[in-house]
C-alpha cells in the first residue's frame, strides 16, 4: 500500500516538472526556458503622442499672482494674539487633547472594524442604504429640498448663537 502510494506521488510530481527539450539545456540552475527577445521601444515611440496638460485640461491652468509668500513673522504674531485674548486656556488645551485622542481612538476602531471579515461589507451596505434614504427623503422632491434648507439655516443660527 506504502510502495503504491509512494509511486503514486513520485508520477505526480514527474508531472508538475516542466520539460525542455535537450537543445535548449544548458548549464543554468533554472528549469524554464528562456525568455523571447526584448521588443524594440522605437516602435512605441511613434504611436504615443505626448501633449502637454495644459492642452488636455484646459480648465486646470491657474496662474501665478504676484506675490504668494506668507510671513511666518506675522502668522506667529496674529497667533499669539490670539492665544493671549482667550481666557480659559486649560479648556482650550483640554479640548485640543481630546481631540486628538478622539481621533487616534477612532482610527484605531475603523481599523478593528476593517479587519472582520464581513463587518466592511456591511456598513457598506448600511451606508448606501442611508445615502439611498437621505436622496429620496431630502432631494428628490422640492418641497423636501426647501425643507432640507430651512433645516440647515435653523441649525447654523443655532449654533451661532443668534437664535
Amino acid at each position: 500500500m506504502a510502495a503504491a502510494a509512494a509511486s503514486a506521488s513520485m508520477s505526480a510530481t514527474a508531472v508538475l516538472i516542466p520539460r525542455v527539450p535537450a537543445a535548449v539545456r544548458t548549464t543554468r540552475c533554472s528549469a524554464l526556458p528562456p525568455l523571447p527577445p526584448r521588443v524594440s521601444t522605437t516602435s512605441f515611440s511613434s504611436s504615443v503622442k505626448l501633449t502637454p496638460e495644459s492642452r488636455r485640461f484646459p480648465f486646470l491652468q491657474t496662474k501665478a499672482t504676484e506675490d504668494t509668500s506668507v510671513d511666518t513673522g506675522e502668522l506667529f504674531d496674529d497667533l499669539k494674539e490670539k492665544w493671549d485674548k482667550v481666557e480659559n486656556k486649560t479648556t482650550v488645551l483640554l479640548y485640543g487633547g481630546g481631540a486628538i485622542v478622539a481621533g487616534w481612538l477612532s482610527s484605531i476602531l475603523v481599523g478593528a472594524i476593517n479587519s472582520v471579515p464581513l463587518l466592511p461589507k456591511i456598513m457598506e451596505l448600511v451606508g448606501l442604504g442611508y445615502s439611498g434614504w437621505f436622496v429620496y427623503r431630502y432631494l428628490l422632491f422640492k418641497s423636501s429640498r426647501k425643507e432640507l434648507a430651512t433645516d440647515i439655516e435653523a441649525l447654523k443660527k443655532k449654533i451661532a448663537g443668534t437664535e
